[in-house]
């Protein structure tokens, strides 16, 4: 989707609809050094920002704004001072406040978090002990901003957090309307780039983390650190991932690309666009998703019948689907389709998008091949209780990529990114013609359903941002 652009080459941010926060968030600059590429793609991000109509009341940068790493203070001074005094210099600091988040290029050890306070001096010295101006807080008005320090070398340093102080402070500020929590590294692997401490959190934090957030009330987690762009929601709480600030290369090459995200918070929710170094609105979300009763969903047919959804899912368009029934007694480990789409004409092909259940866990699973005689991807998510019955929906989500596979156990419950090691989702997705409930329509080999009182129902619904 193209940039509103005015003559003058204005980007039109997106605004609150009524009372709230209008922002950019971004990170992995890794430059601070004169004359070198990184200045340059650096420059080209935030001539983007810069652009914005209006400009935005704040900036959170999520860390790895220069190369850092190295032993000596006084380069590491250098660096910081190049890019805050050159590189973003055309930042007004005073009308908008910039805050900055730890990270690996930057307080890898004892003397370059020194080096962090001292430089970020004007930070809230609000931390947990021992952490002061490295984790800290921030409340303007109805929105609580917590910065979180992924790195402290006083806890094993890089993946590791402190918890405790953020689950106090999402309690003491619990009267905040909006509450965003920033911090460098992931919780959950990005682009199925996995690596405990290095890539995303130690798994001794991250369940205590994550935990913090939903019950904290959190809206999201913003995040960098994995050079990509990608969205989750994990138990209602969104993880933004945006690490396209300016470090040239991507993850993976040739799907991600250099961008900030400018976004906005109102009593509706949270509304962003991500916008590359041209100008070009490239992916964009409204959070949390907004869709019609589970009960005015439309009745699929068992056995083979035309898609009764007309048009893929796209950036405007989310599909929703739902299934009901009862699992299977335990023992047999072979796939069970609930769902599966195609087109009759492509002979031999396997169907583009397959819904079920799989192994003697029966975890729900779907399976995504746009592409003849490629491998197709796939996600996963629970397991049914053998002999039990049971109530998924699933969101098919094109504008969030991988993370758009979603799904919960009922309307009350919150939704859920399926797990996947995929950089793409269903945005590759062309819909196919048929549907086929309870079996694959692919012959005898065609992985029937061994439970009972299957029943699928669909709608679509808009997505307006």
């Amino acid at each position: 989707m193209a940039s509103e652009v005015d003559r003058s080459g204005r980007l039109a941010a997106l605004l609150p609809r009524g009372p709230g926060h209008q922002f950019v968030f971004y990170g992995d600059a890794c430059s601070g050094l004169p004359g070198l590429p990184h200045e340059k793609t650096f420059a080209a991000v935030n001539g983007v920002v810069r652009r914005l109509e209006p400009l935005p009341e704040f900036v959170l940068f999520l860390g790895d704004e220069i190369a850092g790493l190295t032993a000596d203070a006084g380069a590491l001074r250098a660096q910081w001072r190049h890019w805050l005094d050159c590189e973003m210099a055309w930042l007004d600091r005073v009308a908008v406040p910039l805050w900055n988040t730890t990270s690996n290029h930057t307080t890898y050890d004892a003397m370059s978090e020194a080096v962090f306070r001292e430089i970020f001096a004007d930070l809230p010295r609000n931390g947990p002990p021992g952490q002061e101006g490295l984790s800290y807080w921030v409340r303007r008005g109805d929105l609580l901003l917590v910065f979180v320090n992924t790195m402290w070398s006083g806890l094993g340093g890089e993946g590791h957090v402190e918890t405790e102080w953020l689950r106090e402070v999402l309690h003491h500020q619990r009267d905040a309307r909006h509450k965003l929590v920033m911090g460098h590294h992931p919780v959950f692997p990005i682009n199925g780039f996995s690596g405990a401490y290095q890539r995303e959190i130690g798994p001794e934090h991250a369940g205590p983390f994550w935990d913090a957030l939903v019950d904290g009330g959190v809206m999201a987690y913003l995040c960098s650190h994995i050079l990509a762009y990608d969205v989750q929601v994990h138990r209602g709480v969104l993880q933004v991932c945006t690490a396209g600030a300016g470090t040239a290369h991507r993850m993976p090459e040739g799907v991600e690309y250099l961008h900030c995200a400018q976004g906005a918070l109102d009593g509706e929710g949270l509304r962003y666009q991500v916008i590359d170094s041209e100008g070009r609105v490239r992916e964009r979300l409204s959070w949390p998703l907004q869709m019609s009763p589970v009960s005015g969903w439309r009745s699929v047919p068992a056995g083979v019948s035309e898609a009764p959804l007309v048009g893929a899912p796209c950036d405007d368009r989310i599909v929703l689907l739902r299934f009901q029934g009862r699992a299977a007694p335990a023992g047999d480990g072979t796939a069970q389709t609930l769902l599966a789409a195609f087109d009759p004409e492509a002979v031999g092909a396997l169907a583009p998008l397959w819904v079920g259940v799989c192994g003697t866990e029966q975890r729900l699973t779907v399976v995504v091949g746009p592409e003849a005689r490629r491998s197709p991807h796939y996600w996963h998510g629970p397991s049914l209780a053998p002999g039990q019955p049971f109530d998924l929906q699933i969101v098919l989500h094109a504008g969030m990529g991988p993370g758009g596979l979603l799904w919960r156990a009922s309307e009350e419950s919150p939704w859920s990114s399926l797990t996947a090691a995929s950089a793409w989702g269903v945005e590759r997705l062309g819909w196919p013609t048929h549907w086929s409930v309870g079996h694959a329509s692919r012959g005898p080999s065609d992985q029937p359903f061994r439970g009972g009182a299957l029943v699928v129902s669909s709608a679509l619904s808009e997505v307006r941002v």
